[in-house]
């Protein structure tokens, strides 16, 4: 019999088909294309190609040979860095102008790069201009929210392949943000306790869903995961904001997204996924009810009209078996 579990970071409820399982085989990417290309003429990222994109913002030299990160305007962002915030409630019509901060981290000069095999250290560089850009775009006044986030494969959204995740401030709250904040204050109020926190020393206690532990972070499957091999990053330090993330733990989280990423990438044969930074303002690093995490969900299954229709999502795999399967994967050093 099939079971619903309910998510409790999320508020959502989930379906664990059971009665229709599927084995963690049955998501393997069976038309992984690997990437062989270290250079292309027709990317706008690879070195070479740098007046395809808008001037750099940030950027981290490579001595005489070039650079190893490049922050850029977003060419196609959908808001505009320039212009006033304004917002206006007429009756029912409630808006505000498309000002805000769309960026590009170009994460390495080799076109076929991913995080999953890159050396540890590129990864570290990678965060370290991540928390750079997210504390430079929660500066700006007219910015309500700001998150991060990585596109990989045109399943996640995307249609470069050179490696880049994005920063993306905005002049609103989203209701969903708003709506997981409600429910970590809640949680706060009836507990006195942070419900990333409790998750986290729930899993621990379990052990059946994780996957990692070290000094300072654990990666574990949830147990309400909304989708399969949906994973979650967790902070073992309370902290509301990634912009409070130390030397020490950047190095650490950074082991644990090789360590993810490249179980997906041998274990999944480089399917595409998404990850998000889930983070409080730099306002909101002491919240005591705020806890930053990151986030990541491989493209290996699709929703339907019931999902559209309920919000309830329908994981065909057991989280368990998600769990299990990627500990056996090893991912060389």
């Amino acid at each position: 019999m099939s079971e619903l579990r309910l998510n409790l970071i999320t508020e959502e409820w989930v379906i664990i088909d059971q009665d229709r399982c599927k084995k963690p085989e049955d998501f393997i990417n069976k038309l992984a294309v690997k990437r062989h290309l270290e250079f292309s003429p027709n990317c706008p990222f690879c070195p070479g190609n740098e007046l395809c994109t808008p001037g750099d913002l940030y950027r981290l030299e490579d001595g005489n040979k070039g650079w190893k990160v490049r922050v850029v305007p977003n060419k196609f962002g959908r808001l505009s860095r320039e212009g006033e915030r304004k917002k206006w409630n007429v009756g029912l019509k409630k808006g505000a102008s498309g000002i805000g901060i769309s960026e590009v981290i170009i994460e390495s000069p080799l076109h076929n790069h991913t995080l999953a095999i890159m050396p540890r250290e590129n990864i570290e560089r990678v965060m370290q201009t991540s928390q750079a850009r997210f504390i430079e775009a929660c500066r700006d006044p007219r910015i309500e929210h700001v998150v991060i986030f990585k596109n990989c494969g045109s399943a996640s959204g995307t249609s470069i392949t050179h490696p880049h995740s994005q920063v993306v401030g905005i002049p609103v709250t989203p209701f969903e943000i708003r709506h997981r904040v409600s429910a970590y204050m809640r949680f706060f109020d009836e507990t006195e306790g942070c419900l990333i926190c409790r998750t986290l020393e729930d899993e621990l206690n379990d052990g059946a869903r994780i996957l990692l532990v070290t000094e300072h972070f654990v990666t574990f499957v949830p147990y309400a995961a909304l989708s399969p091999f949906h994973m979650w990053i967790f902070p073992k330090r309370h902290s509301g904001s990634f912009a409070d993330i130390r030397e020490n733990e950047i190095q650490d989280f950074a082991g644990h997204l090789k360590v993810t990423l490249g179980k997906m990438y041998f274990g999944l044969e480089d399917p595409d996924y998404n990850y998000i930074i889930r983070s409080g303002k730099l306002s909101e690093t002491d919240s005591k009810y705020q806890h930053w995490y990151a986030s990541i969900v491989p493209r290996v299954a699709t929703g339907s009209g019931f999902e559209l229709g309920t919000g309830i999502y329908v994981n065909p795999l057991v989280p368990e078996n998600s769990a299990a399967f990627m500990r056996r994967v090893r991912v060389p050093e």
